[in-house]
């Protein structure tokens, strides 16, 4: 029986991570980047440990004002600095926990422009590569950053969204962009199970693409995330899939 994991963003301040932790079996906690401090870090961590939850850290360029998602125009000395110090504080607390660090996912602009970025790809991979010895990181499939992590035999797991439409290169269609989000429980359900099934995705343009997933995300900032993961969770259930 073949196990399927959905992940999702968390400690973003929409304080819904006590409704979702059930239906989720990884989660990526925000670390101080784009949100989040010692209290909310601490709160998520621990939520994800009583619903055995898998813990993953959620680095982002250091701007809370646009909630990380715009591309930031920041030195290379800065981000590599800004980034590890968001990692070094979000491991303090899991050791606080004595818990494990199971992957890293970097969010929102910060995602997309090391996914097609080389030399972005080479500095985020330079900052978080000594964390990564006993942790997974989360790409996408066919990204730059997934050639640069490989290269340097760091481990990875595929990531696909299950609440964002993709563009014919593979990369997520702008938030700008009215169809950017799948709230649709349905839609949702038949987008990641045509993943799953047939290792495809319908683009926005109505093409079939190939691609890889090993996790799929709901952002926590979705309207209905609630209703999307607890539908996802039944019905791959249902279709025979364990969530885990």
């Amino acid at each position: 029986m073949k196990i399927i994991d959905i992940n999702c963003d968390v400690g973003e301040g929409i304080a819904n991570e006590h409704l979702i932790m059930p239906y989720i079996s990884s989660c990526n906690i925000a670390c101080g980047g784009h949100f989040g401090d010692v209290k909310s870090i601490d709160k998520t961590i621990e939520l994800a440990i009583n619903n055995n939850v898998k813990i993953g850290v959620h680095p982002s360029f250091p701007d809370a004002k646009n909630f990380g998602r715009k591309l930031m125009q920041i030195s290379v000395d800065e981000l590599m600095k800004s980034i590890q110090n968001q990692m070094d504080l979000f491991l303090e607390r899991v050791s606080f926990f004595d818990a494990k660090l199971h992957h890293i996912k970097p969010h929102g602009a910060l995602y997309n422009a090391i996914a097609v970025d080389e030399k972005l790809a080479i500095l985020f991979i330079n900052s978080v590569q000594k964390y990564l010895k006993n942790a997974f990181l989360y790409v996408p499939y066919n990204s730059v950053i997934e050639n640069v992590a490989l290269k340097n035999n760091i481990k990875i797991k595929y990531e696909a969204f299950a609440d964002r439409n993709y563009n014919n290169d593979l990369t997520l269609v702008s938030r700008t962009n009215k169809n950017a989000l799948l709230v649709d429980e349905k839609d949702v359900l038949n987008h990641v199970l045509n993943m799953i099934k047939n290792d495809k995705v319908i683009t926005i343009s109505g093409l079939e693409k190939e691609i890889k997933a090993d996790t799929f995300c709901v952002h926590s900032d979705t309207e209905n995330a609630l209703e999307i993961v607890k539908y996802l969770h039944q019905n791959l259930e249902k279709e025979g899939f364990n969530i885990g």
